[in-house]
């Protein structure tokens, strides 16, 4: 069971560099993260910037590079298993896969809060009921599954739509927080001191880990490397063109709500309208501004939720492609040329998360899935992990016997990356307050996925060897 399967099933090449552009958008960058950013203080603006620095810039150039020089489907799947064997490859791949799977019901609660404010009933607490919010989310979860379901050519209008959309609440906080900045006082109190992370709060310190989580995903647009148009091209190039608007977004975003609003009076979901709402006050005719840009938000989260369905869907098709996986994960639907499969199944588990996430609110079935979430984020950083050991790997064996300030910048590069990531996985494993042993329940759930997938690869790679010994 080594290299590529010989019978590896061709996907079409539709995705340009303007879709995967906009996939990078839609899948990094988050409006949500700018208000959990402004509610955090003006610190967060400093940890923004080094976050960029010292993990963003390492994982775009890690990015680009691999996916230059191995432009294959399933992306960190295949660089891990290229680089290190079979047992690491799946052990990435089940990582990124699993964390999906919870990732999705987050990211469709957020529209069930903001969506609201689209028809004018953001404070009526509809976002409260779960009458409202279950039916929101399951329709917005398969919107996109049925989007990807029926061809990528679809789906990047989904993705394509979404990242664009993001453009509308961004450059609106960003316009409104400028007028602010030019015509009234700040409403924030921010000085040199405001600005610097306090290390002695374990609770401020816990914020690491939602500013790397808020750079992470450039690896995702690399999972679909073969459906991607000139891939070692326009991957690489995607991600030099996509960053920098992303990193521009989060910082002058959320400068501009903390100019706006005082970060005790920002509500972390819902900060956004609130600061939109709050810039238009005073221009009564431009009270459609804030309904309107709730509607993007919606549109655009939407998009995120079909990037990443179709992202890690691919991973789990490279995984079934190379039978650790179940084998149908790496059909391919006879009409829309999609891993079918692989979509509908984390779809449907996903669908589950949705319903304990829901109706579980107040019961000690919420506290479980809470933990479940932190459990799910330090997985998440697992393939990071990987990614920047195998991208020092494959710069190493490149640059062998080079001296100087391309083989200091690589190290540089990769050992940023890999130490920011290994530091957030460290503070969020921080308990919240009154909280009962959370590091265990959060390390021991961590451990615990990572001792099922070992178990999965274990069982595959004895019945792949039962299967050759029969045959020979």
């Amino acid at each position: 069971m080594t290299g590529r399967p010989a019978d590896e099933p061709a996907l079409a090449r539709t995705l340009t560099l303007r879709d995967v552009v906009l996939f990078n958008i839609v899948a990094v960058m988050s409006i949500r993260w700018l208000a959990t950013a402004a509610a955090a203080g003006p610190s967060s603006l400093l940890l923004w910037v080094l976050g960029g620095l010292l993990f963003f810039v390492p994982q775009g150039l890690a990015v680009a590079r691999l996916a230059e020089r191995h432009p294959e489907e399933g992306g960190i799947y295949r660089w891990t298993r290229r680089a290190f064997g079979e047992g690491h490859g799946f052990l990435c791949g089940w990582c990124y896969w699993v964390n999906n799977v919870l990732y999705y019901p987050s990211l469709l609660l957020f529209v069930a809060s903001i969506a609201p404010w689209a028809f004018g009933a953001g404070e009526s607490g509809l976002g409260d009921r779960w009458t409202y919010v279950l039916p929101v989310m399951l329709i917005g979860m398969w919107l996109a599954v049925g989007m990807n379901v029926t061809g990528v050519q679809t789906g990047r209008w989904l993705q394509n739509v979404g990242g664009t959309a993001a453009f509308v609440p961004a450059g609106l906080v960003i316009l409104l927080g400028a007028y602010a900045f030019f015509t009234r006082g700040s409403a924030t109190t921010i000085t040199p001191e405001l600005l610097l992370p306090r290390l002695d709060d374990l609770g401020r310190l816990n914020f690491w880990a939602s500013i790397a989580f808020a750079y992470a995903g450039l690896e995702l647009s690399a999972t679909l490397g073969g459906e991607v148009k000139d891939p070692s091209r326009t991957l690489p190039r995607s991600v030099f063109v996509s960053a920098p608007i992303i990193a521009t977004v989060y910082v002058l975003g959320t400068a501009s709500l903390l100019w706006m609003v005082p970060p005790e009076r920002l509500n972390v979901v819902t900060a956004i309208v609130q600061g939109i709402a709050a810039g238009v006050l005073e221009v009564p005719a431009l009270g459609w501004v804030v309904p309107f840009a709730a509607a993007a938000i919606t549109v655009n989260v939407l998009g995120a939720v079909g990037a990443w369905l179709t992202g890690s869907a691919r991973v789990a098709f490279a995984v079934g492609l190379d039978r650790y996986a179940p084998p149908a994960f790496a059909r391919i639907h006879p009409r829309w040329g999609t891993p079918y499969v692989a979509i509908l199944t984390q779809a449907a588990l996903s669908t589950v998360f949705v319903l304990i996430s829901v109706i579980g609110k107040g019961t000690k079935v919420e506290d479980a899935y809470l933990v479940l979430l932190d459990t799910m984020l330090l997985v998440y950083f697992v393939p990071y992990i990987y990614l920047f050991v195998v991208y020092l790997k494959d710069e190493s064996r490149r640059h062998m016997g080079a001296e100087g300030p391309s083989w200091f910048g690589i190290w540089l590069t990769g050992i940023s990356g890999l130490a920011v990531t290994i530091f957030a996985m460290v503070v969020a494993c921080i308990p919240p307050p009154d909280t009962q042993n959370h590091v265990l329940k959060v390390v021991g759930g961590a451990l615990g996925f990572l001792l099922l997938g070992g178990l999965l690869y274990w069982r595959a790679s004895r019945t792949a060897t039962d299967q050759l010994q029969k045959a020979a």
